[in-house]
């Protein structure tokens, strides 16, 4: 895998920028592998990528439908953060927290994860309860957290509106300093990149149509392009397809798709 560094993309100005290598391969996959994973965005590829870097499996295969990081990654919202309520999601998202302050070093690519903080308002009391009790578990489980009244966020934001003839009044916030947001898409190219470097074959525009089932157990998939691939192992990393492909293992989950709207930080999505 090639480097990246400034000295790197000084070179290559040199050249105008012709001569990179790519980032990943196309591979034409195997006939067997030891793990198949159904669904090539961020979570598939980090699955893939820690596999390889960490337990030192590599014949591996990440089966993506369309292109690597176009579906639900390329959708979400790009807020990291850890200061959630219940201790063992704070323990978690803390651990992945750490994860993502040293991921752009791990992965020699910029995921473009900047930790300018966190607020969340509280527009009434019942709101400032809650946060008062958010941001106490957090400090109890080490986690950075910081409760803040209306001057607080006035002095954090000048130019957010906390005066009390708005149609939601700024009672207060939550206030985690390590938080951020990241390029997603980056994310899942950076995670695609370090896979294919430890040798991970990536398999774009192949859908997996069907699973082989044995005796129980599931020994490879059905793709519309290059038919059947073996596997000792499969793994579905698919989002809000998960329900699509336990129906193919034989499993009815009541998956229902609803509306999602998170004021400012996103659109609506299904």
């Amino acid at each position: 895998m090639q480097h990246y560094s400034g000295f790197g993309l000084f070179k290559h100005s040199l050249s105008h920028h012709e001569n990179w290598q790519r980032a990943w391969r196309n591979p034409t996959p195997k006939k067997k592998y030891d793990v198949i994973i159904i669904g090539g965005g961020g979570h598939g590829l980090a699955t893939a990528y820690y596999l390889a870097k960490e337990f030192g499996v590599t014949n591996v295969a990440v089966i993506e439908k369309g292109y690597l990081g176009g579906g639900n990654t390329a959708r979400n919202t790009t807020i990291v953060r850890s200061n959630y309520l219940w201790d063992e999601a704070a323990h978690l998202y803390e651990h992945a927290m750490k994860l993502w302050e040293g991921l752009s070093q791990d992965l020699n690519y910029n995921v473009m994860f900047s930790q300018r903080g966190v607020l969340n308002l509280g527009h009434t009391l019942q709101d400032m309860r809650d946060i008062e009790r958010r941001v106490n578990a957090n400090r109890l489980n080490g986690i950075d957290g910081e409760v803040l009244d209306t001057k607080g966020v006035q002095e954090l934001v000048p130019h957010m509106d906390c005066s009390e003839n708005t149609r939601y009044p700024i009672l207060g916030a939550s206030w985690q300093p390590r938080a951020g947001v990241a390029r997603h898409d980056a994310v899942a190219w950076g995670f695609a990149r370090g896979a294919d470097a430890h040798g991970v074959d990536l398999i774009q525009k192949t859908e997996v149509t069907d699973l082989i089932i044995e005796d129980g157990t599931i020994v490879g998939v059905k793709t519309n392009r290059y038919g059947d691939i073996m596997a000792d192992r499969v793994g579905s990393v698919v989002a809000g397809n998960s329900g699509v492909v336990a129906k193919m293992a034989g499993f009815e989950l009541p998956l229902e798709s609803h509306p999602l709207q998170a004021l400012v930080s996103e659109p609506i999505k299904p």
